[in-house]
């Protein structure tokens, strides 16, 4: 049996592709409820993408921010992963390039014989090589990525609110105003805003590229939950300071009808965030408030008068950091105050070395 890692070639893309598990259809998660998903099976819905789909974004897979890796057995492509360009923020504010590991699959046919372990050695030296001193994933099952030297940094919560019980504990009146937008103006104030409130929040990373693009578009989502509406803040100034994107997915079963799922919300202020919860805990005709990947400092839950109407439904990790080089992630965050501070860094650590990845 013969072994090559290696980048591909754009002949091979459309073949890259179909070993990754949202293509070939195997399973992408552990078979949990994930806080990720605002829906309320353990899988989403898989929608397997044409022929004509896949040869279309193998026609544009090759860039700058993304570096795949392939395994090859016998000359058969077997499985593969990637590298994506992004910037992560670090305490203290500043923002430092990382690379961002995604698109990680084997075909299970060819498992168990080392070649993830490869490739991810051949990814991490590919980080080193451009400089960068963080690696970072979101991983699929928690008993994966900690082989290979990355350890969680930042988790997410997945809430679930009784709407008939959310009222908030002070009176608010709000100085600004909420109003409803289509696609397009959403598309254009999403990426001024995520890029505002991403510089504040720390372990934040970039957008990859056209994250925004299916806004626009406004196409109806293949899982059938329904169109998004845009729901946008501004400040007495005029200024957008906050937006939520949400959903009224409609339910055969009575037990899940009448939820409000939020998709994303973000503000750059207080009176923006109380301002967006305040209606979105409060539309008509429903009876329950879902909203996923909330970071865990959030401070809704103390906004309420019955804390207890804000569950949490669900925990898990989110972002899995590696740190490259312990002295430069170190001297690349910064603190409030000016005084020493001794580390020691465990020397039989595996995280630094490919030949031991």
């Amino acid at each position: 049996m013969t072994i090559e890692i290696r980048p591909i070639t754009q002949g091979e893309a459309v073949e890259y592709m179909r070993v990754m598990p949202w293509v070939s259809g195997f399973p992408q998660e552990e078979p949990e409820p994930v806080a990720w998903y605002t829906g309320r099976t353990a899988f989403p819905p898989l929608v397997q993408p044409t022929a004509e789909r896949l040869e279309q974004a193998a026609a544009g897979l090759l860039t700058d921010w993304f570096r795949p890796q392939a395994a090859f057995v016998d000359g058969k492509l077997a499985g593969g992963s990637a590298i994506v360009s992004v910037d992560i923020t670090l305490p203290g504010g500043r923002q430092v390039p990382m690379g961002g590991l995604t698109w990680s699959g084997v075909l299970p046919t060819y498992r168990r014989r080392g070649l993830l372990r490869q490739m991810m050695g051949a990814l991490l030296d590919d980080c080193r090589e451009r400089g960068e001193f963080l690696a970072g994933l979101h991983a699929s099952e928690g008993t994966i990525y900690g082989r290979y030297g990355f350890g969680t940094a930042t988790f997410q919560h997945r809430w679930e609110v009784r709407r008939t019980d959310a009222a908030f504990r002070t009176p608010f009146t709000d100085p600004g105003t909420l109003d409803l937008v289509d696609g397009a103006t959403a598309a254009a104030i999403w990426p001024v805003l995520h890029e505002q409130v991403r510089a504040q929040r720390v372990g934040e990373i970039s957008p990859l590229p056209g994250r925004w693009d299916g806004l626009a578009a406004g196409a109806l989502p293949a899982d059938g939950s329904g169109p998004a509406h845009h729901l946008v803040h501004r400040n007495a100034a005029g200024q957008v300071d906050g937006a939520a994107i949400f959903k009224v997915p409609w339910a055969p079963d009575p037990a899940d009808a009448g939820v409000l799922a939020v998709a994303s919300i973000e503000a750059l202020t207080v009176d923006a965030y109380r301002a967006l919860w305040g209606l979105l805990l409060d539309f008509d005709l429903t009876k329950r408030v879902v909203a996923a990947r909330r970071p865990v400092d959030e401070p809704l839950r103390w906004m309420l008068a019955n804390p207890r109407a804000l569950k949490l439904a669900r925990t898990r990790d989110n972002l899995w950091l590696n740190i490259l080089d312990v002295q430069r992630a170190l001297e690349a965050r910064t603190y409030a105050a000016t005084d020493a501070l001794a580390l020691e860094a465990d020397g039989r650590a595996h995280i630094w070395s490919s030949d031991s990845a």
